[in-house]
Protein backbone atom coordinates (compact mmCIF):
# COMPACT_ATOMS: atom_id res chain seq x y z
CA UNK A 1 0.00 0.00 0.00
CA UNK A 2 1.47 3.36 -0.99
CA UNK A 3 1.31 6.54 1.12
CA UNK A 4 -1.81 7.85 -0.66
CA UNK A 5 -3.64 4.55 -0.13
CA UNK A 6 -2.58 4.50 3.53
CA UNK A 7 -3.84 8.06 4.03
CA UNK A 8 -7.16 7.22 2.34
CA UNK A 9 -7.48 4.10 4.50
CA UNK A 10 -6.77 6.05 7.68
CA UNK A 11 -9.28 8.72 6.64
CA UNK A 12 -11.96 6.07 5.98
CA UNK A 13 -11.27 4.46 9.35
CA UNK A 14 -11.50 7.81 11.10
CA UNK A 15 -14.74 8.60 9.28
CA UNK A 16 -16.23 5.22 10.21
CA UNK A 17 -15.24 5.69 13.83
CA UNK A 18 -16.85 9.13 13.90
CA UNK A 19 -20.05 7.70 12.40
CA UNK A 20 -20.15 4.93 15.00
CA UNK A 21 -19.56 7.46 17.78
CA UNK A 22 -22.46 9.57 16.48
CA UNK A 23 -24.65 6.46 16.43
CA UNK A 24 -23.86 5.71 20.09
CA UNK A 25 -24.39 9.34 21.16
CA UNK A 26 -27.63 9.59 19.19
CA UNK A 27 -28.91 6.31 20.58
CA UNK A 28 -28.19 7.33 24.19
CA UNK A 29 -29.79 10.75 23.72
CA UNK A 30 -32.87 9.34 22.02
CA UNK A 31 -33.25 6.57 24.60
CA UNK A 32 -32.98 9.01 27.50
CA UNK A 33 -35.68 11.25 26.01
CA UNK A 34 -37.90 8.24 25.30
CA UNK A 35 -37.35 7.05 28.89
CA UNK A 36 -38.72 10.33 30.29
CA UNK A 37 -41.69 10.21 27.90
CA UNK A 38 -42.41 6.57 28.76
CA UNK A 39 -42.24 7.30 32.49
CA UNK A 40 -44.74 10.12 32.05
CA UNK A 41 -47.11 7.89 30.05
CA UNK A 42 -46.85 5.20 32.77
CA UNK A 43 -47.57 7.81 35.47
CA UNK A 44 -44.16 7.19 37.02
CA UNK A 45 -42.29 10.11 38.52
CA UNK A 46 -38.57 10.04 37.92
CA UNK A 47 -36.26 12.73 39.25
CA UNK A 48 -33.90 12.37 36.34
CA UNK A 49 -31.98 9.90 34.24
CA UNK A 50 -28.73 9.46 32.41
CA UNK A 51 -28.09 7.10 29.54
CA UNK A 52 -24.67 6.26 28.11
CA UNK A 53 -24.02 3.97 25.16
CA UNK A 54 -21.00 1.86 24.36
CA UNK A 55 -20.76 0.41 20.88
CA UNK A 56 -18.54 -2.59 20.44
CA UNK A 57 -18.14 -5.92 18.71
CA UNK A 58 -19.49 -9.35 19.64
CA UNK A 59 -18.43 -12.65 18.16
CA UNK A 60 -21.20 -13.90 15.87
CA UNK A 61 -19.61 -17.17 14.84
CA UNK A 62 -16.28 -18.88 14.46
CA UNK A 63 -14.86 -16.17 12.20
CA UNK A 64 -17.38 -13.36 12.14
CA UNK A 65 -18.32 -10.42 14.32
CA UNK A 66 -21.29 -8.15 14.74
CA UNK A 67 -21.80 -4.71 16.23
CA UNK A 68 -23.28 -4.71 19.72
CA UNK A 69 -24.52 -1.93 21.96
CA UNK A 70 -24.49 -1.67 25.74
CA UNK A 71 -26.78 0.97 27.23
CA UNK A 72 -25.99 2.11 30.76
CA UNK A 73 -29.17 3.67 32.15
CA UNK A 74 -29.25 5.43 35.50
CA UNK A 75 -32.75 6.25 36.77
CA UNK A 76 -33.31 8.59 39.71
CA UNK A 77 -36.37 8.18 41.91
CA UNK A 78 -37.61 4.66 41.16
CA UNK A 79 -36.90 1.29 42.75
CA UNK A 80 -34.59 -0.92 40.69
CA UNK A 81 -37.33 -3.33 39.53
CA UNK A 82 -39.52 -0.47 38.30
CA UNK A 83 -36.55 1.23 36.65
CA UNK A 84 -35.71 -2.00 34.80
CA UNK A 85 -39.31 -2.39 33.63
CA UNK A 86 -39.32 1.24 32.46
CA UNK A 87 -36.13 0.65 30.45
CA UNK A 88 -37.55 -2.52 28.87
CA UNK A 89 -40.70 -0.69 27.79
CA UNK A 90 -38.66 2.26 26.52
CA UNK A 91 -36.70 -0.15 24.33
CA UNK A 92 -39.96 -0.86 22.48
CA UNK A 93 -40.73 2.82 21.74
CA UNK A 94 -37.32 4.44 21.16
CA UNK A 95 -36.84 5.12 17.41
CA UNK A 96 -33.13 4.20 17.57
CA UNK A 97 -33.96 0.90 19.27
CA UNK A 98 -36.52 0.22 16.57
CA UNK A 99 -34.00 1.04 13.82
CA UNK A 100 -31.43 -1.51 15.02
CA UNK A 101 -33.76 -4.07 16.59
CA UNK A 102 -32.93 -7.01 14.30
CA UNK A 103 -29.38 -6.00 13.42
CA UNK A 104 -27.55 -4.93 16.58
CA UNK A 105 -27.86 -6.71 19.92
CA UNK A 106 -28.52 -4.17 22.68
CA UNK A 107 -27.90 -4.98 26.35
CA UNK A 108 -29.52 -2.84 29.04
CA UNK A 109 -27.62 -2.14 32.26
CA UNK A 110 -29.98 -0.37 34.66
CA UNK A 111 -28.95 1.28 37.92
CA UNK A 112 -30.86 3.53 40.27
CA UNK A 113 -29.82 6.55 42.26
Amino acid sequence: MNATEQAASAEASSSNLAALSRLAIGYATCFDSALAMTAQRMNKTIKGSRTRARLGMDRAGDRSYTLAMDLYIEVHGLPRVEARKLAEITRRVCPYADAVRNDVPVRLHVTVA
